[in-house]
């Protein structure tokens, strides 16, 4: 860095990963992406350690004098703020101080301590949203999704507030906090005779890649089947491609650890990854679940309907159940189901509700009442196809 810096500039650590520049004689905007280009360019060059090659990237947040401040410790808080702009916008790049910013960030920051003690204040809830058997309409499975009741927004939903959580380290508490109610919640219904027993089979919890990647997740998830006595078959963990690719043979050993405890695996967005489908036939994987970028507009467009058939001949060919989330009208239940679509969840088989709603759905056969009206007959007509049942 300090070769890339005029003599006149300052280089500074500021802490951990971060670093402070101080560039002096700068008459304009002009004059820092000057600087800040030669920066990025030369700390994205590759660079030997241990005899193996490696990157890094950059992101860098800048304020100017006296129009961001004029003291240091307000231009150093003001490039800050822009530097965490600059990382979501994808990093290895640079962004200027704003007002707007300033505020996004001191609402973060707000945010982050709010989430400190949501926990403790019992701010957090669960909401739970039915799967559904494209068979015959009964109810296949239920997700758990996270919901936080903020005293100040109101009920928020995970896109609020998980990318403050993850980027402060919350993340894995919270998720491990989910998966403990959840289980605790499947359990109850189970032993009030509530729950049929194929649905105990589909009790959905997602799965962060922090919590993931953590040393002890499988004894995590160990300890929680042990202290809410659900039966290990009742619980399928929702994991993305994307966590079981980055996590790379590391992966393999978590899979299978959870898969010799019992616990059912499924992979969350399936088709939105970049990542190859060889780990279909490595990885114990029991369930996938099409991404909803491909449901959205069944069947009116052609490309999502291939690629939607492809998936689902895919899974069928493994042995593999499948699961289509996003189901929102009609006309797409009948696609999948003539296509052999093995479950599905969406607003229009059942909203998320909270667990006393949920225990009411299930009570008073809402699913299957909400088959009935949407089919006519209760069956949909699969046109003489998609009469594959899962082997899983």
């Amino acid at each position: 860095m300090r070769e890339s810096l005029r003599e006149t500039d300052t280089v500074a650590r500021y802490g951990g990963d971060e670093f402070t520049c101080m560039a002096m004689d700068i008459h304009g905007e002009d004059d820092v992406v000057k600087v800040v280009g030669k920066l990025i360019d030369t700390l994205s060059k590759p660079f030997s350690l241990l005899g193996r090659e490696y990157f890094i990237g950059s992101s860098i947040g800048i304020s100017l004098y006296p129009d961001n401040g004029d003291r240091p410790e307000e231009l150093i808080k003001n490039a800050d703020a822009a530097m965490y702009s600059a990382k979501e916008s994808g990093g290895h790049s640079y962004s200027f101080y704003t007002p707007a910013i300033g505020e996004e960030v001191s609402q973060r920051v707000q945010m982050e301590i709010d989430l400190r003690h949501a926990v403790n204040r019992g701010e957090f809830v669960l909401h739970y949203q039915p799967q559904v058997d494209l068979r015959d309409g009964h109810l296949a499975g239920i997700e758990a999704l996270l919901r936080w009741k903020h005293p100040e927004y109101g009920l928020l939903n995970p896109d609020d507030f998980i990318p403050v959580a993850e980027q402060a380290g919350l993340i894995v508490p919270i998720g491990r906090w989910v998966l403990g109610e959840a289980c605790r919640q499947f359990k109850k219904w189970s032993d009030q005779g509530l729950v049929p027993p194929e649905t105990a089979l589909n009790a959905a919890v997602n799965i962060s890649s922090q919590q993931f990647r953590q040393g002890d997740f499988t004894r995590v998830v160990e300890e929680v089947l042990e202290q809410t006595g659900i039966e290990p078959g009742m619980l399928e963990l929702e994991i993305t491609e994307s966590i079981v690719m980055d996590a790379g043979e590391n992966a393999v050993g978590v899979l299978r650890a959870l898969k010799d405890m019992g616990v059912r695996l499924a992979i969350d967005d399936f088709g939105n990854g970049f990542s190859s489908l060889g780990y279909l036939k490595h990885f114990p994987i029991d369930t996938l679940k099409i991404d909803k970028v491909f449901v959205r507009h069944l069947p009116g467009d052609r490309d999502d309907a291939a690629i939607v058939r492809a998936i689902l001949e895919l899974a069928h060919s493994l042995g593999i159940r499948v699961v289509a989330e996003w189901v929102e009208n009609v006309e797409q239940l009948h696609f999948l189901r003539k296509n052999g679509c093995h479950y599905a969840q969406g607003f229009l088989l059942g909203r998320p509700v909270e667990a006393r709603k949920m225990l009411r759905m299930i009570r008073d056969e809402h699913i299957q009442q909400t088959w009935r009206e949407l089919t006519g007959s209760g069956v949909v007509d699969s046109g003489g196809e998609g009469t594959h049942r899962p082997t899983a």
